[in-house]
């Protein structure tokens, strides 16, 4: 809790400094806009942060933005399903990637940096063969208005995806932090062979963590893919997995699992999106992003260091 107030601090610091140095910062629009991000980005967030829990990583979710916003587009412009379906089918189609994922870590053990970086590799690539590497949208959205102003309207001034994190996390609040699973969780990620040995079934843990992690990922996927209305298979969601880890390991998610809050996860990905916010009102070049992400990152490993040291520390001394 001390690292998650720590970061909350940071935040509205660098949000006064940020409105300070230009005003425009706080108004309706800019505030909506940012809003927005948060909501995708935190929505996706939170599944990366739950298998950061458990020891796990998933770097796959950029490409898994591609590959099922081309087939969205296919669905609903080219093969004209319903879109209901179309969203039911793409939620199943990533539920089961996370399924097939964890079941590569926990049966056949291979880590999960290498099944994930693998899956970034593959549905990048698919997503190109698929789309032929040609840029795909949805036009006027013809048939589908209701899909579209659900994923990009308002509700009450404020912008759904906001209001679908803010479902959402209380969802994973509960199912995290108030239930048995979420306690199985923290002790997969703590010691996961005494886990095991007290009877607990880890590998439905572990999996169900990836299957979370994608089915969050395909949320996501589709408010991104309506936001842009054009995905480029080849850059759609290119990188975006490393705003999720920064966004979880900011937000107090140990790289080394057993810690982590949904708060804490919300907080780190608004501070991320306040600091690009704050890029682009300041006119710096965006192509500093990357770097002013892997800062972040590096700062939250080092904080996570120096916790992790004190806590051995004070362990010892006890």
């Amino acid at each position: 809790m001390r690292k998650e107030l720590g970061i909350l601090i940071m935040l509205i610091v660098m949000c006064v400094v940020v409105s300070a140095v230009n005003p425009n910062f706080l108004s309706a629009t800019n505030l909506q806009n940012n809003a927005r991000l948060i909501g995708m980005f935190g929505i996706f967030g939170i599944g990366t942060g739950v298998v950061i829990m458990t020891g796990g990583i998933d770097l796959s979710v950029g490409s898994v933005f591609a590959l099922f916003g081309i087939l969205l587009t296919y669905m609903l412009t080219k093969w004209h399903w319903p879109w209901p379906l179309a969203i039911v089918v793409t939620l199943a189609g990533t539920a089961l990637l996370g399924l097939f994922h964890g079941l590569l870590v926990t049966k056949v053990k291979i880590q999960p940096f290498l099944v994930t970086l693998c899956g970034l590799l593959f549905y990048r690539g698919l997503a190109r063969y698929i789309a032929d590497d040609q840029s795909r949208g949805f036009g006027y959205c013809e048939g589908f208005e209701n899909l579209q102003t659900l994923t990009t309207g308002k509700l009450l001034g404020v912008p759904m995806p906001f209001i679908f994190l803010l479902v959402i996390a209380f969802i994973m609040w509960v199912v995290i932090h108030k239930s048995v699973y979420g306690r199985y969780l923290f002790a997969v990620g703590r010691n996961e062979e005494a886990t095991l040995f007290s009877g607990i079934n880890t590998t439905r843990v572990i999996t169900g963590a990836y299957v979370i992690c994608t089915f969050l990922a395909g949320v996501s996927a589709i408010l991104f893919a309506f936001y842009t209305n054009s995905i480029a298979p080849s850059s759609h969601g290119n990188f975006y997995e490393l705003y999720g880890i920064a966004a979880a390991v900011l937000g107090g998610c140990s790289l080394r699992g057993g810690q982590g809050s949904v708060i804490g996860i919300l907080i780190g990905t608004t501070l991320i999106l306040v600091l690009r916010n704050l890029v682009n009102l300041l006119g710096i070049p965006s192509s500093l992003d990357f770097a002013m992400l892997g800062i972040v990152i590096l700062i939250g490993v080092i904080v996570d260091q120096v916790l992790q040291r004190r806590g051995g520390k004070g362990l010892h001394r006890s």
